[in-house]
C-alpha cells in the first residue's frame, strides 16, 4: 500500500509543476503587423505575469474580410526558455505564415503553458 501510495504522489507531482500557470497568466503586447515584399511581420511581446516562471505558446490566426480563419500556426517565442515572473520576450512569427492577399486581419492569443 505505501509503494502504491508513494507512487501515486510521483506521477502527481510533475502534474501540479505544469499547472503552476495558464494560458491566463501570459499577454501578448503590442501585436503588430506588417508586410513587406511578400513577407509578413508579426512582432509582439509576450508577458508573463504569472509567480513562478514558465514558458508560453502563442497562436496567430490570419483572417480574411468576413472572419474567415484561413491559417492558424502556434509558436513558442521563448523556445524551451522558461520566462521570468514579470519579464517578457519579444517575438516574430511573421516567418510561419506565407502571405496571401486574402489575410486581412490577425489575431494573437497565449494557446499553451508549460515549464521546461
Amino acid at each position: 500500500m505505501k509503494i502504491l501510495l508513494a507512487s501515486a504522489l510521483f506521477l502527481a507531482v510533475p502534474m501540479a509543476a505544469h499547472a503552476a500557470c495558464s494560458p491566463t497568466d501570459f499577454t501578448v503586447q503590442d501585436f503588430k503587423i506588417s508586410a513587406a515584399s511578400g513577407r509578413l511581420s508579426l512582432k509582439g511581446q509576450l508577458v508573463n505575469h504569472c509567480a513562478e516562471a514558465a514558458a508560453a505558446q502563442i497562436a496567430i490566426e490570419a483572417k480574411d474580410a468576413s472572419g474567415k480563419v484561413l491559417v492558424s500556426k502556434k509558436g513558442w517565442p521563448a523556445g524551451t526558455a522558461n520566462i521570468a515572473p514579470g519579464q517578457s520576450v519579444d517575438f516574430d512569427l511573421g516567418r510561419l505564415f506565407r502571405y496571401s492577399s486574402d489575410m486581412q486581419s490577425f489575431t494573437a492569443g497565449v494557446a499553451d503553458v508549460r515549464t521546461w
